[in-house]
């Protein structure tokens, strides 16, 4: 068969994105730091996801960060320090746990959505579960009604990692206002990017202003909230009224470059987030049942790349599948999100010294047996048929 070249990232930049960044750059005495286009596509964005408040942040890890650790500033309850996980996500989401001083509680996926088995998330609730931190994965929706009413039932907030699943809905309500904060990545293969980038929404005004906070520096002057400033600068009245600073945190400001970049690419992210979607149909309509999964829950889904779950046990199989992929030049991505399931990760081995994955069956599938490969707006039919074609002559 003849060779078919398919990088997993294509360049999401348009003519037109280059062209405000121009613009801007055109201007005179130009602020390039935090500004007024970073209101603005704040603004832009919230209109856009239907929340009260944005904070626009340099990548989607530091807004999986910054959330958590306002998480910590409003727990009132310390012996509540749990956040429940799931196995496979991107590893930001349980740093940002870890080093905030919360711990993290795994619980396993449904291969259907690629999120957390809410079943699991039920069942290891406790009195020292603070939050649950769900991650919608790769465009699909990973909430269950049950699941929401439960928490709200025993006060456990919920934080939605929607980094990879922009427009995805669940009750035909966009993914990222059913929690208390919920996060998003601008990283150059996302659904839009600011090269690199992250918002965090939420429509609690304290939970804003602390995040506001604590994405600069943790400075006083940065909460958007003058009476509260005024009442903080008497408090501390041996301090710089500018330099005060109430919590321990580092920058993880953006710029005014980014946040054009996001302004012009919001506009089209509606029908990107349709032509993604309709090539994935298309490509699951047109892959081998018989060798592939393909049960998944598509409803309120907005596609991010083509999940690809091999029905064999083989890793034999799985390397010459990998083997004639390399060939074809399809490249891929092994254990989806994050690189498969995060308990086998040496990052947490000083964390947990025993842990028994065979209760994390669903998450170990795909983390030796399941891939993504790119999907962007441009592809072709033909190219997606092509793609298809590959993939089921594949000996497996």
């Amino acid at each position: 068969m003849k060779k078919l070249s398919h990088p997993l990232m294509h360049n999401n930049f348009t003519k037109s994105d280059l062209s405000e960044v121009k613009k801007l750059l055109n201007k005179k005495n130009i602020v390039l730091t935090q500004s007024s286009k970073v209101e603005e596509f704040e603004k832009k964005w919230s209109k856009w996801l239907g929340s009260k408040y944005s904070i626009f942040v340099n990548s989607g890890s530091s807004a999986n960060f910054v959330s958590i650790a306002a998480l910590k500033v409003i727990n009132k309850n310390k012996y509540k320090n749990e956040i429940i996980v799931p196995a496979l996500t991107w590893v930001s989401d349980i740093n940002s746990v870890i080093m905030n001083g919360f711990k993290p509680i795994f619980v396993d996926i449904n291969l259907n959505n690629l999120s957390m088995n809410n079943s699991d998330v039920l069942k290891k609730i406790n009195k020292k579960t603070l939050a649950v931190f769900i991650t919608h994965a790769q465009g699909f929706n990973g909430l269950s009604e049950k699941l929401i009413k439960t928490l709200k039932r025993k006060r456990i907030l919920l934080i939605e990692d929607v980094c990879e699943s922009h427009g995805a809905k669940f009750k035909n309500k966009k993914l990222g206002n059913f929690g208390l904060i919920s996060n998003f990545s601008f990283y150059y293969a996302h659904h839009m990017t600011t090269i690199e980038g992250g918002m965090i929404s939420t429509d609690n005004k304290k939970v804003y202003e602390i995040c506001r906070i604590l994405r600069s520096h943790g400075m006083l002057r940065e909460s958007n909230n003058k009476i509260y400033e005024k009442k903080l600068i008497n408090k501390y009245n041996k301090l710089s009224p500018k330099f005060i600073f109430l919590y321990p945190t580092l920058n993880f400001r953006n710029t005014e470059i980014g946040a054009t970049l996001g302004i012009n690419q919001l506009k089209s992210l509606n029908s990107n987030n349709l032509k993604r979607t309709k090539n994935f149909n298309l490509f699951l309509k047109n892959l081998d049942s018989s060798k592939y999964y393909k049960n998944f829950d598509l409803k309120g889904s907005s596609n991010y790349a083509f999940p690809v779950i091999l029905k064999t046990n083989n890793l034999k199989k799985r390397n010459y599948f990998e083997k004639i992929l390399t060939q074809k030049k399809i490249e891929f991505r092994r254990g989806n999100a994050g690189g498969g399931n995060q308990l086998r990760q040496p990052y947490l081995k000083n964390y947990f010294k025993k842990i028994n994955l065979k209760k994390y069956k669903n998450v170990d599938k795909v983390h030796f047996f399941g891939y993504y490969i790119g999907n962007y707006p441009s592809l072709k039919k033909e190219k997606i048929k092509k793609l298809t074609k590959i993939l089921n002559n594949i000996n497996i």
